[in-house]
């Protein structure tokens, strides 16, 4: 390459650099709302506002540590924010404090909450994209297909009048057939001290209808959110074959998924952030609040 063309390389580059940094929005962290206090624990998110702009789309993230550890600080697409969303990172219930279905009772009553203060806060929560990696991929999946199944739903924090519908899941690496995985990890659903054995408080082949509760599978409908899947080929944590499940019960049911499998990544990892893959998710995101 001559030396001109290098320059000119060079200044395209910077020029994009330069322009990236001017649409980036400048945001605002609220730190440690709570949305609801359940026999003296408070459930508290994090909410990240982009200034300058009109009733930001909103976004909740869902992290993941296995159910017992983890919390919701630097959330994955935090980036998000500096593209003009807002973006609520929320803690629930860990295994320390309660079993299954609290967990996901937790989410719900998060998302009614956001809905609920939509107006205090100035975002947009009429349509909603939860996102988690994990524990937290399995929590948004199961939040994304399981609306108004009675014994998920819950009561926590209230605002029972509004919905705890989503309409977009992207998931990271999360499980979502714990029958399945029974038989295909059985030492982490029968393992005591396991983060499973811990979800369930026993084991799967005990908890059977618990597990089946708890898996995105079982709930699948047509009228389900679409769902965008990132997972490792080399995960060793969560089988690839708990991505492909929800993919192929997707598929079944005539419902919008897309699957990427990361070619040699394993269970979380920079690799889930490099550009192309913040594309898939800008463009999914995008596409769900077009809808």
């Amino acid at each position: 390459m001559t030396g001109r063309r290098l320059l000119l390389r060079l200044a395209v580059t910077l020029g994009m650099v330069l322009m990236a940094e001017s649409v980036r929005a400048e945001v605002k962290l609220i730190a440690d709302i709570e949305y609801a206090n359940v026999d003296g624990h408070s459930l508290q998110l994090d909410l990240y506002m982009p200034q300058k702009v009109e009733r930001p789309k909103l976004v909740v993230w869902v992290h993941g540590g296995g159910w017992h550890q983890g919390t919701r600080e630097n959330p994955r697409l935090r980036w998000l924010a500096d593209e003009g969303y807002a973006l609520a990172s929320i803690s629930y219930r860990l295994t320390d404090k309660a079993t299954f279905p609290a967990q996901i009772q937790d989410c719900k009553g998060a998302v009614r909450w956001l809905r609920a203060n939509a107006s205090v806060y100035g975002y947009d929560a009429d349509q909603i994209v939860a996102a988690g990696s994990s524990a937290g991929g399995m929590l948004v999946a199961l939040l994304g297909t399981s609306a108004e199944v009675d014994a998920l739903e819950g009561d926590v924090g209230g605002n029972l009048e509004q919905s705890s519908r989503v309409q977009g899941v992207v998931d990271f690496f999360g499980a979502h057939d714990f029958i399945l995985r029974s038989k295909t990890q059985s030492e982490k659903t029968s393992t005591p001290g396991s983060s499973v054995y811990r979800l369930f408080g026993g084991t799967v082949a005990d908890k059977q209808d618990l597990a089946r509760l708890a898996s995105a599978v079982t709930h699948v409908s047509d009228d389900d959110p679409p769902v965008l899947i990132l997972h490792g080929t080399e995960d060793s944590t969560v089988l690839p074959d708990q991505a492909k499940r929800l993919e192929e019960v997707y598929q079944d049911a005539g419902l919008p998924v897309e699957l990427i499998m990361i070619e040699g990544a394993g269970h979380g990892g920079k690799v889930f952030d490099e550009p192309q893959y913040r594309e898939k998710i800008r463009a999914f995101v995008k596409n769900c609040f077009a809808e």
